[in-house]
């Protein structure tokens, strides 16, 4: 599957985990996306 913006496809997976209770999510990693999860856990959006 080829993904145009591997951002909001992070932030749609997060948010759809949340909606179902989630307490984990798994995805692909990239440098940019963890540099995303980096900003969102710093400024208490996520957890650990």
């Amino acid at each position: 599957m080829s993904l145009t913006d591997p951002v909001a496809d992070m932030l749609t997976r997060i948010r759809n985990a949340c909606s179902a209770g989630h307490r984990r999510v798994d995805m692909p990693v990239s440098k940019l996306k963890a540099d995303v999860a980096r900003l969102l856990r710093d400024n208490h959006y996520i957890a650990d």
